[in-house]
């Protein structure tokens, strides 16, 4: 029962990691076109898809807290037993856990992004300024 656990935990994390990979495709695309070369943008763009379904089923999948199932209490007592009620408490978790996971991800993303782009836009003021500049 606890191998069949782990699978499903595992295929709801992927699923809900593929989830968020292909709502955020669109808007992370843009930001790395704007801030990386050509060259390197698909190299990043696969990267950070990886790393989505890296967090999202790291995050959601948790083995350490899985183990209460085939492992004995701290008191000598015996395993939790897989009821209904705990397979929804558990399919529960996976889901938001991968959600957090993916979450804390894109917000750091988009926080270094920002800052990128911020330089960037600095550097396109600073060259045009310098170019009207030689103009006149």
């Amino acid at each position: 029962m606890f191998v069949i656990l782990l699978l499903v935990c595992f295929v709801i994390a992927a699923a809900s990691a593929a989830l968020v990979a292909t709502v955020f495709r669109k808007p992370l695309n843009a930001i790395l076109k704007r801030i990386i070369s050509e060259q390197l943008y698909t190299a990043w763009q696969r990267y950070l898809t990886f790393a989505i379904y890296v967090v999202g089923i790291s995050g959601g999948v948790r083995v350490w807290d899985l183990e209460k199932y085939i492992m004995p209490g701290a008191k000598g007592e015996p395993p939790l037993v897989l009821t209904g009620n705990r397979w929804v408490l558990e399919v529960y978790r996976t889901v938001v856990g991968t959600l957090q996971s993916t979450a804390w991800l894109l917000l750091i993303v988009f926080a270094v992004a920002l800052i990128a782009m911020v330089i960037v836009r600095g550097q396109e003021l600073r060259h045009a300024n310098s170019r009207g500049g030689e103009t006149r």
